[in-house]
């Protein structure tokens, strides 16, 4: 049977760096214009993840929210690009 784990005792995983990622990590809201679907939903969450140092990506299409977890400051530039790439249109940060 093999283990994830090295002969010093860490896992190897990656779990600990997960962890680590996601304690500094940044939640960002956006309000994105011309979501109405489930097709919608994925082609924002498939664009946006391939974002360097996007951790996670949540889009509420009823809400017309896209929320994005960053590790650091999110690259607001580069999400927009993501979105409008995605055919949708990125309105701003929401409150």
């Amino acid at each position: 049977m093999s283990s994830c784990c090295t002969p010093e005792g860490s896992c190897g995983t990656g779990a600990a760096q997960t962890a680590v990622a996601i304690a500094d990590s940044t939640a960002t809201t956006y309000r994105v214009s011309g979501m109405t679907c489930g097709h919608c939903k994925s082609a924002i969450t498939a664009s946006v993840s391939a974002l360097d140092g996007v951790l996670s990506v949540e889009v509420d299409v009823d809400g017309g929210l896209v929320t994005v977890t960053t590790a650091g400051e999110p690259d607001d530039a580069a999400v927009s690009a993501a979105i409008d790439d995605a055919g949708y249109e990125l309105m701003g940060r929401a409150a």
